[in-house]
């Protein structure tokens, strides 16, 4: 289980809304799966001018979600500031649920083309892979209790390959970088 206090969890509408930006998700992204970066690196991974990369950095340093790292000579990289991002809405205020459906909306957005892309270039695919990939949806009645049970059910799938990214001794060998995009809500009406 996630280090409680490597993991932000927030509903602060104010903390949410400094996340509602299409680059700010992609930094976030970058420096969860690189470490460390600096604005030029960020920069030159997503095409933004170094500039407007070191605005995003500093809005999301303001709201918490990065730090800076450690200097390396002239070099002053970024890191984020917490292993984890829990993101719930608090149902009392309105502020805190739009800001949750912004975020979760640029999540859903990314994950998706990603999921597209992937499914578009089958010209790609490793044939010893394609059968550990899978699309899956499922309908079914479930009371709150036991989709709130589903969630953290599915939260918890990834816990046993934690520490692979940051420590390469820990992945066995041909194990390579794989994503998990999962998604349970109750249908409106």
């Amino acid at each position: 289980m996630a280090d409680p206090a490597r993991t932000l969890q927030t509903s602060d509408p104010a903390v949410l809304r400094a996340l509602a930006h299409p680059l700010r998700v992609e930094i976030l992204e970058l420096l969860d799966d690189d470490g460390e970066l600096t604005a030029s690196d960020v920069a030159a991974r997503t095409g933004h001018t170094v500039a407007n990369c070191s605005f995003h950095l500093r809005q999301l340093e303001k709201a918490g979600y990065v730090e800076r790292a450690t200097p390396r000579g002239r070099e002053k990289p970024w890191r984020a500031a917490h292993a984890q991002r829990r993101m719930q809405a608090d149902v009392d205020d309105p502020a805190s649920v739009a800001g949750v459906a912004a975020v979760a909306a640029l999540v859903v957005q990314r994950e998706a083309a990603r999921l597209v892309d992937h499914f578009a270039h089958p010209e790609d695919y490793d044939p010893d892979w394609v059968s550990a990939t899978t699309l899956t949806t499922a309908r079914f009645w479930a009371t709150r209790d036991e989709l709130a049970e589903l969630c953290r059910a599915v939260e918890s799938l990834t816990e046993r390959f934690a520490g692979r990214s940051d420590d390469p001794a820990l992945r066995p060998p041909g194990a390579r970088p794989a994503r998990l995009f999962a998604a349970a809500h109750p249908e409106d009406g």
